[in-house]
């Protein structure tokens, strides 16, 4: 298996696993907190999108499909402690944005070559772009342990 399909299937897990932890979740739910001070997860979700959007864009500049306008905005530090579905998109809407941008970081992930992957990229938590590619992933996934206790406090199973 060469390198790009094992960061695939990086990928690919962590959608099945997202994906999953919010299959029954209603919108109201996803301004549910872990604890006092941890995000909600429709911040979460804005959040993740807007960084694979910038992430992939900072190593394949211009390549990644747009975000739609005033999303990022609407994901910041800044706008995390709200509890306001207004200011936040629907899940619906998230998840239609994140398949636009994880489609974008597969097409992008497809044309990088085995030196392309070993590139430097100046992050500290992502040194090369076959390790920023891997990251998205991971990302996902630490958000997922979140999404899996915010799933027990509202009665739901275990799903893994």
């Amino acid at each position: 298996m060469d390198s790009r399909k094992a960061i695939q299937l990086n990928l690919d897990m962590a959608d099945f696993v997202g994906m999953a932890y919010l299959q029954d979740l209603t919108d109201a739910e996803l301004f549910h907190r872990p604890c006092d001070g941890g995000n909600h997860i429709a911040w979460q979700l804005g959040h993740l999108i807007v960084s694979e959007h910038e992430l992939i864009e900072k190593v394949c500049p211009g390549t990644m499909p747009a975000l739609p306008a005033g999303f990022a905005a609407k994901y910041t530090k800044a706008t995390a402690a709200s509890n306001k579905p207004a200011d936040f998109d629907t899940k619906a809407a998230l998840i239609s944005a994140f398949r636009i941008q994880r489609e974008g970081t597969l097409k992008n992930l497809a044309k990088q070559s085995d030196t392309d992957l070993d590139q430097l990229t100046g992050l500290d938590y992502a040194p090369t772009i076959g390790g920023l590619f891997s990251m998205m992933g991971s990302h996902w996934m630490m958000h997922g342990g979140q999404w899996a206790i915010i799933r027990r406090q509202l009665g739901r199973p275990p799903l893994f």
